[in-house]
């Protein structure tokens, strides 16, 4: 079985390199293939990266019994905090202790043929080269958002993800819930009439963009900072990127901000209902000029074309402590909740308005004439709508994965979906850095008239961890 297991890896890194188009990989591995634990009992995963992030999904991986096996990272606290963790889900989360240990990815790919599936989940700069490398070796991901750093990224882990047809999914768990998934229905049916433009943001601010600071601090014991610079540029260490998504992904050569971050989230429920493609063009504002690091506020706007009988879009985005729609948007809402929410999704449709959170979560609808809005999953012009999008179970996007692992049923967000969706914003960061609007030609990936954006949108990589 060993060989078997070697012979099919080896033969789906082969295929790919060589440009193949379908591979011949089935959707869900044989369980014969995978040892005593096979996908139709218990999945054997390996986490790679410990942080914050990873010890929030224990929950929803020791839960329905499945082990984690094999955990990874470079800093050895991190580690050490999600075994401790880990013990609070009885006795499977106890077992994690026995876990192999590894400070490099590659390493623990390829010695351990047990691992069925992983969860990719360090920052942003780390996800395809990490998705990449698992998919290769034959193992179903799930993968935190943002899915990629940039455009040439996100293309590629998109074909990748279709080539291999293993189980993928991305960390955007609004799309797992109900309303998520019934605001679907109900704008494909027309309730809204045409929708022409959609407002999206989160009242979330950086302090305004900054140069890199060159003064390094000491770097902690047991972290390997060359490492976890990894494909980005190697900076003198500071503590203060250590402290999550909102402090490192704050600078642009480590991430890419609220947009990336929760547009993610946002982007989702919108590309989804619409039947976007990709944008034709971006622009945007900021009160500052552009450093190192996010702007403290944004504005920026894609157009996208028109698919089929749908009319062409225009999609917003707004970040920053005063974040929201304009007037008189604005105030439709506050009649509603008493203020603008703090993040949002508000779609604009001839015949009324929709609204979610920044997850796509829990719709409400407002048709012309109405004086409040009401939940999509009651509103009477809802009610007719049939059921046509298959529904989480739990509504739990790992739950809905990990069955996807072991051949039950398919996930919802594949990396098919998740990379056109953070081309949105990744394309918005190439207007941010140009410091101009796009125009934006898909086929070739390029910025028109703009040779200088090559280097945005294919960013170059340190490779000595990858």
């Amino acid at each position: 079985m060993q060989n078997s297991r070697t012979s099919r890896r080896q033969f789906v890194k082969q295929a790919v390199v060589a440009g193949a188009g379908a591979l011949a990989v089935p959707q869900v591995i044989p369980s014969g293939l995978l040892g005593a634990d096979a996908p139709s009992k218990r999945l054997n995963i390996a986490m790679l990266s410990c942080g914050g992030r990873s010890r929030q999904l224990l929950g929803s991986i020791l839960g329905p019994g499945e082990n984690i096996v094999a955990l990874c990272d470079v800093n050895t606290e991190e580690i050490s905090r999600l075994i401790k963790d880990a013990a609070r889900h009885g006795q499977n989360g106890a077992a994690v202790e026995k876990a192999k240990v590894y400070e490099d990815y590659r390493k623990l790919l390829e010695a351990e043929k047990s691992v069925d599936a992983v969860v990719v989940a360090p920052g942003q700069r780390w996800h395809v080269p990490m998705c990449k490398a698992a998919l290769l070796a034959g193992k179903h991901v799930f993968c935190e958002k943002p899915l990629a750093h940039s455009v040439a990224e996100a293309r590629e882990i998109e074909e990748l993800g279709k080539q291999t047809k293993l189980a993928t999914q991305i960390g955007s768990q609004g799309g797992a819930s109900e309303t998520f998934r019934r605001s679907m229905e109900v704008i494909q049916a027309g309730v809204l009439g045409a929708v022409r433009e959609v407002h999206t943001w989160i009242t979330r601010s950086f302090p305004p963009s900054a140069e890199i600071d060159r003064n390094a601090d000491p770097i902690p014991s047991g972290l390997n900072w060359d490492f976890w610079c990894g494909p980005s540029q190697l900076l003198p260490f500071k503590r203060y990127y250590l402290g999550g998504c909102l402090a490192w992904g704050r600078w642009l050569e480590f991430g890419d901000g609220h947009l990336a971050d929760m547009g993610a989230h946002a982007h989702n429920l919108p590309w989804r209902a619409l039947k976007l493609t990709r944008p034709i063009s971006c622009r945007c504002e900021h009160p500052e000029p552009l450093k190192d690091s996010y702007p403290s506020a944004n504005k920026f706007c894609w157009e996208f074309p028109a698919r089929g009988d749908l009319p062409p879009v225009t999609l917003w985005w707004y970040d920053g402590a005063k974040a929201g729609p304009p007037e008189p948007l604005a105030s439709q809402l506050a009649a509603t909740y008493n203020r603008v929410p703090g993040d949002g999704v508000l779609f604009v449709g001839e015949k009324g308005l929709l609204f979610s959170n920044a997850w796509g979560v829990g719709g409400t609808i407002k048709l012309t004439g109405e004086e409040k809005f009401r939940g999509v999953l009651n509103h009477e012009a809802a009610k007719s709508v049939p059921v046509t999008l298959p529904r989480a179970p739990g509504q739990d996007h790992m739950r809905e994965w990990l069955d996807a692992c072991k051949g039950e049923g398919k996930t919802f967000q594949g990396f098919d979906t998740a990379a056109p969706i953070c081309e949105i914003a990744m394309v918005g960061i190439v207007a941010l850095r140009l410091g101009k609007p796009v125009q934006w030609d898909s086929a070739s990936m390029k910025v028109k008239d703009a040779p200088e954006a090559e280097v945005l949108v294919h960013r170059p990589q340190r490779k000595k961890w990858l």
